[in-house]
């Protein structure tokens, strides 16, 4: 088992790696970062103000917290999981999938920690205010930012967590102790399907794994006795129940993988829509907030079709340069 020890301190290198790059590379914009002039009112509400804090402040808590994860979870795949897996003679390339996909996403994780999100300074301010027009809903012509002291181009919107304005501005992402914007988004996007791809790849080893423990055993054609003396055939529920107290640890990790696969892949799914459409988290939160009281909302956007909606997310450098 000398590459299961090779591999396992691949993937703590690489872990490591990442962290001192999202550290030493991060862009602090000041040395006090800036703290919101007070938190949403639901959110006081539910969370303690120790971590309310760490919403509202740049903080590498969540960072450190992703990884750890990362760790857990990959420390449990390949010290329990990959070892029986290797023991049933499952095929080698399906057991490395997750390690191959783990290192993508740690890659566009680290991009999206430390890229430039489209913060705006007196240098690029007339460069970003000529890309997008202004709808007079939204945006307006003329509104300038009350801490930056910049004009504000269209679709930009200052983050009190980061303490600027940033171009497109999506939303503060905790997680990547960054904001997420023009320049960014399409890492943002690549991290989240390379992450759902990946706890996907880590179910399905682990399910297949547990399905050969049942059909080898002959759970499904066995039968139990239960605690009144009945016999009874097995059935979906006492099988998973078995599986549970033989392995506890692996069943577990599977049922956490298929929480994050639908959280994680529903807001994959969400984001991706939002670019095909050419709107922001932002944009999307106010306008349905704001709806039912100005209709034009609905009737204006940024959208230029599918194939420029997907250039600006993608090409955005070559995008910003033609001024559009």
């Amino acid at each position: 088992m000398d590459f299961l020890w090779l591999f396992t301190f691949y993937l703590l290198s690489i872990i490591m790696l990442v962290s001192i790059f999202c550290f030493v590379s991060g862009r602090s914009r000041s040395r006090l970062d800036r703290i919101f002039g007070r938190a949403e009112e639901m959110l006081s509400l539910v969370l303690p103000t120790w971590l309310q804090s760490w919403f509202q402040t740049r903080s590498g808590a969540f960072v450190v917290l992703h990884l750890i994860l990362d760790a857990l979870v990959f420390a449990e795949y390949t010290w329990e999981v990959f070892g029986y897996c290797v023991e049933l003679e499952m095929h080698l390339r399906f057991l490395l999938l997750p390690y191959i996909l783990i290192s993508v996403n740690l890659y566009f994780f680290y991009k999206c920690c430390v890229t430039d999100p489209g913060v705006i300074t007196k240098q690029n301010v007339t460069l970003f205010t000529q890309v997008y027009g202004y709808d007079e809903i939204l945006y307006h012509i003329g509104n300038v930012c009350k801490t930056c002291h910049l004009c504000k181009p269209a679709r930009s919107k200052h983050c009190g967590v980061c303490g600027c304005c940033v171009q497109r501005f999506d939303h503060h992402c905790v997680w990547v102790n960054n904001c997420i914007g023009a320049l960014n988004i399409r890492y943002f996007l690549l991290y989240l399907f390379s992450l759902t791809l990946t706890v996907l790849s880590l179910a399905w080893v682990i399910t297949a794994f547990l399905l050969q423990v049942v059909l080898l055993s002959h759970m499904m054609t066995a039968a139990y006795v239960n605690i009144d003396g009945q016999e009874h055939v097995m059935n979906i529920a006492v099988i998973i129940q078995h599986l549970f107290l033989t392995f506890p640890r692996i069943v577990f990790t599977l049922g956490f993988l298929i929480v994050l696969v639908l959280l994680v892949g529903g807001y994959g799914c969400f984001v991706f829509y939002l670019c095909l459409t050419n709107q922001t988290t932002n944009e999307w939160y106010k306008t349905r907030r704001h709806a039912s009281a100005n209709r034009s909302l609905t009737d204006k956007g940024y959208s230029k079709g599918l194939k420029t909606n997907i250039q600006e997310i993608f090409l955005p450098h070559s995008f910003y340069k033609k001024g559009r």
